[in-house]
């Protein structure tokens, strides 16, 4: 399951899922730092999580990310494919007299500077968060109207989900409004983006697809716009952007 936006997924209904089918769940929660579903931590819930620390996320270290393991039968073999494919922490708490390669692997390991760079974001993670959920109640408020009016559509909050300002989108009504709605933002100084291509049609994936018609996939990849967002983005910047948007709409 994918946390878009550091949304939850409905998880409780799918690790029933699972369960029932015998089947491994891998949390995608590369947007989903600080968010939880039902006061769970979103990467908690999964046999496994991937989180990411990339630069377009709430806290990045360039590149990178985090594996968290909620299953203990994968915690050896983590180990040792983080560790090239060798047996070597085993081998620094003594548990073998000698370590060597004994699966596949490769160097996944961050530098002293990338974990200090990082370590101190996680410890004003509260300060940091506080001002990237400002930025996005100003967009949600700036652009209500316009959600109610029928013209877009905004980020949807489930009521087991909680909302880690990960980004802010806008959903236009078909691809042409939404080149449009770039166009404009960009001519006065705004650098707004779409998101995703459906996998199944990407060239990787479409020769694999059975040809069913995936409506929400492909509504949300042709008409989504994503908002500049980061934390560095002031207040007044946050207010100029909406009040683009609604000229454009008016």
């Amino acid at each position: 399951p994918v946390h878009y936006a550091g949304i939850a997924c409905d998880m409780d209904k799918l690790m029933a899922l699972a369960n029932k089918h015998n089947l491994f769940v891998v949390e995608d929660a590369a947007q989903a730092i600080d968010s939880f579903y039902k006061n769970k931590p979103l990467g908690s819930i999964g046999h496994m999580a991937a989180f990411s620390f990339h630069e377009t996320k709430n806290i990045v270290s360039g590149e990178g990310g985090m594996l968290v393991i909620n299953d203990d039968r994968f915690i050896k073999r983590a180990e040792i494919i983080r560790e090239k494919g060798t047996n070597r922490s085993a081998f620094f708490r003594g548990e073998v007299d000698k370590y060597g390669w004994v699966d596949i692997g490769s160097s996944f390991l961050p530098s002293d500077i990338i974990a200090a760079f990082l370590y101190a974001q996680i410890e004003n993670i509260d300060s940091i968060q506080n001002k990237r959920k400002k930025s996005w109640d100003i967009y949600s408020k700036g652009l209500t109207a316009l959600e109610k009016a029928g013209k877009i559509q905004l980020p949807y909050l489930p009521s087991y989900a909680t909302n880690n300002a990960h980004m802010f989108y806008v959903v236009c009504k078909n691809s042409d409004e939404r080149a449009s709605l770039i166009t404009y933002l960009k001519t006065n100084g705004v650098h707004a983006v779409f998101h995703y291509l459906s996998l199944h049609k990407s060239p990787y994936y479409i020769d694999k697809h059975d040809g069913r018609k995936l409506f929400y996939s492909d509504m949300y990849s042709d008409c989504l716009v994503r908002l500049p967002f980061f934390y560095e983005l002031t207040d007044k910047e946050v207010e100029y952007i909406t009040q683009l948007i609604n000229k454009f709409y008016s």
